[in-house]
């Protein structure tokens, strides 16, 4: 299962509708945690998020609407007794914040949190030949402290066709072998090819990007996503005080995806200044011609079927 919940989509300053920042991706049998800010905790309670659903946690900056619900999902995540490892991705600049931060008996700290921060122009941050997910990259941003965003990305593959299998002979372990080798001998002797039983199989794109201004970096991160959440702080009347504080506009972030390729965009980190959001999709849609999402807190985005190969 693959979706996105959104736990919150206020920028600097909550509002009565909107908590602070914090997203969830489902990601097969991983549970990525990005930024959670004030709040999370009990936002995660109520889109039904549990701690154990927790495998990797990334912080793109240590402004407090990305961080300040750090201690709460710890406090959780050790009160729930999680006893599978916990990824920690931020930037390595930030190691002392992120470490008074970490509120963890010592020990369980030690025995659950794996820190491995991001550093440099791009860093490779995971890479897996057996999950669901071959490379998790954070890429560096625009901001006024450092800031990185983060790109998970699925290795292409190749999906069975039952009646081709059953054609050529090729049952049971037969099936695994082939996957493995690539050839196998089937049921009546002949040589069967992978090609000859499956199609091509794109793997998928998510992409996350926070606080930022335009920049190379967002347009690394994007490129064909299946996915991309990026924040959306101002519209374009207010863009020279977006680019003052390092964020971006709601149109300049849909151009960027359309200029990607991206096929689902969700806009969020919504300014407390805007209480009507629908300025944002019409802003958005003046240039992007994809899957459009305008973020609300608790709502739940199902990841986008596969691109035809």
């Amino acid at each position: 299962m693959r979706e996105l919940i959104i736990l919150g989509t206020a920028s600097q300053v909550p509002t009565r509708t909107r908590n602070h920042n914090g997203y969830f991706l489902r990601w097969d049998d991983d549970g990525f945690l990005f930024d959670p800010g004030e709040g999370t905790q009990r936002q995660m309670t109520l889109a039904g998020v549990a701690a154990p659903d927790v495998t990797r946690l990334c912080v793109t900056h240590f402004h407090g609407d990305h961080c300040f619900g750090l201690p709460g999902v710890f406090s959780r995540i050790a009160l729930d007794q999680v006893s599978h490892p916990v990824h920690c991705h931020f930037p390595a600049s930030g190691a002392g914040l992120f470490d008074r931060l970490c509120w963890m008996w010592p020990d369980y700290r030690a025995r659950i949190l794996r820190e491995e921060p991001a550093f440099g122009e791009r860093t490779v941050l995971a890479t897996s030949s057996a999950g669901s997910f071959s490379r998790l990259e954070a890429v560096r941003l625009s901001h006024g402290v450092e800031a990185y965003g983060y790109r998970i990305t699925e290795p292409d593959g190749r999906r069975m066709l039952p009646a081709k299998l059953a054609e050529a002979g090729v049952r049971g372990p037969l099936i695994g072998e082939l996957q493995r080798e690539g050839r196998v001998t089937g049921a009546d002797g002949r040589e069967v090819t992978l090609e000859e039983v499956s199609v091509p199989r794109p793997g998928q794109v998510f992409a996350f990007v926070m606080d930022t201004r335009v920049c190379q970096g967002v347009y690394d991160l994007a490129a064909n996503a299946d996915m991309l959440v990026i924040e959306s702080t101002f519209l374009t009347a207010e863009a020279a005080l977006a680019a003052e504080h390092g964020h971006m506009t709601a149109r300049q972030a849909a151009a960027v995806a359309e200029e990607s390729g991206v096929r689902s965009l969700v806009l969020t980190h919504f300014s407390q200044r805007y209480t009507d959001l629908s300025r944002f999709e019409l802003e958005a849609r003046e240039v992007f011609t994809g899957e459009l999402h305008i973020a609300e807190d608790l709502m739940r985005i199902p990841f986008p079927k596969r691109a035809a190969a």
